[in-house]
C-alpha cells in the first residue's frame, strides 16, 4: 500500500492537495489556517453556507482576524438574491482555483463541512451520481420528471416500476426511501441499464485502480496527491462545545442576522418576488429555527411574555439542529468518504486528528498534521492513520469492522408480511424476528387463520345441511 502511495506520486508532477473535513465545531478552520501558514498555502472554502455574503455568524465563517492573512477563496461570494451554487458549478470553480494556486507554486487547502461538495472535488468523475446522495438542486429532478412522467407518480407506483426493471435496487431500498427509489429508476431511464449494473461496473473500475493505478484514470481516483484530515472530537465534549458555540453566536449577533434575512423575505414578498426557502442559505441552521419567532413578532398577536418564551424555544431548536448536523457530517465521512477511499485502496489517505482536548491542540493536531503533510511533499512513507491517537485507532478499527460485516452481504431490505414492516438490513430483520411484537403477531395470525378455517368449515357444513334438506 505504501509503495502504491509513492508510485502514484512518481507518475505525475507533484500538485498536492490538503483537505480538511469534520463536524462543525471540531476546529477545521483553525487547522486549515495552521497548515496554510506552515506550508505556503491558500484556503478554499467547501461549506455551501459560508459562500453567502453578509452573514458571518449564521454561516459560522472564520473571523478575518483569525485568518492570519491567508487568502480564503469561495467565501462571502454570493448575495441573498443569487441562486445557490449547484455541486457541478462549485466543483468547476474550485478546480479552477486549485489550478491557479498550483500555478503560483502554493498549496491549496480545501476545508468545509458540505462534504458532498468536497468529495466531488477530491475524486475524478464517476459514471453516475451515487443514488444515496441528496441533490443540492431540484432543477435536474424537474427535467427528468418532464422526460419520464412516471417519476412524478406515487411512491408505490415508482417502486413497482423499479421492481420490474431493477429488482436488485428495489430490494435494497426501504419503501419510505422515496428519493433513493426515484433516483434508481431515473438512472435506468438515463442509461438504459439497471442502476445495480451501473454501480457494480463502477465498483469494479474503482477496485481495478486499487490493483493497477494505470487501469483506469477516469473514474473514482483522487484527482491530486491528497492527504485528508478528519478533525474529530468525542461526542459528549463536542456537544458541550456546540452548546457554548450557539450561545456565543447569540451574543455576537445571531438574532440580528436572522432578522435581516427575515426582513429580506418580507420585502421580496411585498414586491412580488418569489424566494425558494427550501434551498441555499434559507435552510441554514440559525435561520429556519428562528423563523417562527419572527413570524410571531411581525404578526403582532403575541405578548412580550409569549414572544420571549417562543424565542427561547427557537434557540433550543438551533442547538438541537446543530448537534444533529454534526452527527450527519460524521456519518457522511464514515460512510461516503470512507467507502470512496476504500474502493480504490486509498483509505490510508484519511487521517483522524483528535481535537477533543483543545489544550492539547499542538500535540494532538498541529504536530501530527504537519508531519503527515511533510511526508506527502517529500514522497516519504506516512505514519499509519491508526497510530495517531486512541480515538483514531478505535474509530478507524470500528469502521473497518463495519466494512467487513457489510461486504459479507449485499444490501437488502426484508419485509415481514405478518407485521407489515420493512427492515433495511439483516441485523434489524433478526431483531424483529426475535422480538415480542413479531411473536405476538404470529400467534395472532395463527389464531385468525384457525378462526377463519373454523368459520369456513361451519359455513360449508351449513350449506351442505341446507342442500340435504332441499
Amino acid at each position: 500500500m505504501r509503495s502504491l502511495f509513492r508510485s502514484l506520486f512518481s507518475r505525475r508532477p507533484m500538485e498536492p492537495l490538503i483537505a480538511v473535513v469534520g463536524a462543525t465545531g471540531t476546529g477545521k478552520s483553525k487547522l486549515a489556517v495552521d497548515l496554510a501558514t506552515r506550508f505556503n498555502g491558500e484556503i478554499i472554502n467547501g461549506d455551501a453556507m459560508q459562500m453567502y455574503r453578509g452573514l458571518p455568524i449564521i454561516t459560522n465563517q472564520i473571523p478575518i482576524e483569525e485568518r492570519n492573512g491567508i487568502p480564503h477563496h469561495l467565501i462571502s461570494c454570493i448575495d441573498l438574491h443569487e441562486e445557490p451554487w449547484r455541486v457541478g458549478l462549485f466543483k468547476n470553480e474550485c478546480l479552477r482555483i486549485i489550478k491557479d494556486i498550483h500555478g503560483r507554486g502554493k498549496i491549496p487547502v480545501l476545508v468545509g463541512g458540505t462534504h458532498y461538495y468536497t468529495q466531488t472535488v477530491l475524486f475524478k468523475d464517476q459514471l453516475v451520481g451515487d443514488g444515496e446522495v441528496e441533490r443540492q438542486s431540484t432543477d435536474d429532478e424537474e427535467d427528468s420528471a418532464v422526460k419520464w412522467p412516471i417519476l412524478n407518480a406515487s411512491p408505490e407506483v415508482v417502486l413497482q416500476k423499479l421492481k420490474e426493471v431493477d429488482p436488485v435496487m428495489a430490494g435494497r431500498w426501504h419503501p419510505n426511501e422515496t428519493r433513493k427509489i426515484r433516483r434508481s429508476l431515473e438512472i435506468y431511464f438515463q442509461t438504459g441499464r439497471p442502476a445495480s449494473e451501473v454501480y457494480a461496473e463502477q465498483k469494479r473500475q474503482r477496485q481495478s485502480v486499487a490493483i493497477d493505478p494505470d487501469s483506469s484514470r477516469d473514474t473514482g481516483q483522487l484527482r491530486f496527491p491528497t492527504v485528508i484530515f478528519w478533525v474529530h472530537s468525542e461526542k459528549e465534549t463536542l456537544n458541550a462545545r456546540l452548546e457554548k458555540r450557539v450561545e456565543n453566536m447569540i451574543e455576537q449577533g445571531l438574532m440580528a442576522e436572522a432578522q435581516h434575512m427575515s426582513n429580506y423575505l418580507r420585502k421580496s414578498q411585498a414586491e412580488g418576488v418569489s424566494v425558494d426557502r427550501t434551498r441555499g442559505v434559507w435552510v441554514s441552521i440559525g435561520f429556519k429555527e428562528l423563523a417562527p419567532y419572527f413570524e410571531a413578532l411581525y404578526s403582532g398577536t403575541s405578548s412580550e411574555t409569549e414572544l420571549d418564551a417562543l424565542r427561547k424555544i427557537c434557540m433550543e431548536s438551533v442547538k438541537t439542529a446543530t448537534r444533529q448536523y454534526a452527527v450527519s457530517q460524521i456519518k457522511w465521512i464514515r460512510n461516503k468518504l470512507w467507502t470512496a477511499l476504500a474502493e480504490t485502496g486509498m483509505k490510508d489517505r484519511l487521517y483522524l486528528l483528535d481535537s477533543t482536548n483543545v489544550d492539547a491542540w499542538k500535540k494532538c493536531v498541529t504536530e501530527p498534521s504537519e508531519r503527515i503533510v511533510q511526508c506527502l511533499l517529500n514522497r516519504e512513507t506516512a505514519p499509519d492513520p491508526k497510530s495517531l491517537s486512541k480515538l483514531a485507532m478505535v474509530t478507524l478499527n470500528a469502521r473497518e469492522a463495519q466494512e467487513q460485516k457489510s461486504s459479507s452481504s449485499e444490501g437488502k431490505c426484508f419485509t415481514c408480511e405478518v407485521c407489515r414492516k420493512t427492515m433495511t438490513n439483516e441485523d434489524q430483520w433478526n431483531i424483529h424476528l426475535n422480538g415480542h411484537a413479531h411473536k405476538r403477531a404470529l400467534k395472532g395470525a395463527v389464531r385468525k387463520a384457525e378462526r377463519d378455517e373454523y368459520l369456513r368449515k361451519r359455513q360449508e357444513a351449513l350449506e351442505n345441511t341446507q342442500k340435504s334438506e332441499q
